[in-house]
């Protein structure tokens, strides 16, 4: 009977870690907020480039996170450094 118990224990533990993981946003900077890009300016630069911009946020790892699809119609969650506006991570669904 221990056992079993001890073996769910487990397993949910390392179920919660694994899953987690899987949602860590990266960290994209530690530099100071003023350098940053504006966000307006960086929103609209990203909209010329094709994509349509759901939700734009900055994360508590200080990025740029938008939520959204390209060009394609491909649908994206990137996250961006806000410094030099180049993307750190970024998921696309078929």
């Amino acid at each position: 009977m221990k056992a079993k118990t001890i073996t769910k224990a487990l397993t949910l533990a390392l179920a919660t870690t694994v899953s987690g993981m899987a949602l860590a946003e990266p960290e994209c900077t530690s530099a100071p907020k003023s350098s940053w890009k504006d966000q307006d300016m960086f929103r609209q630069s990203l909209e010329e480039q094709g994509y349509k911009i759901k939700r734009f946020e900055v994360t508590d790892t200080n990025c740029y996170e938008i939520y959204g699809w390209q060009k394609d119609g491909k649908r994206v969650e990137i996250y961006y450094n806000p410094v030099n506006g180049k993307p750190v991570k970024e998921e696309i669904d078929d």
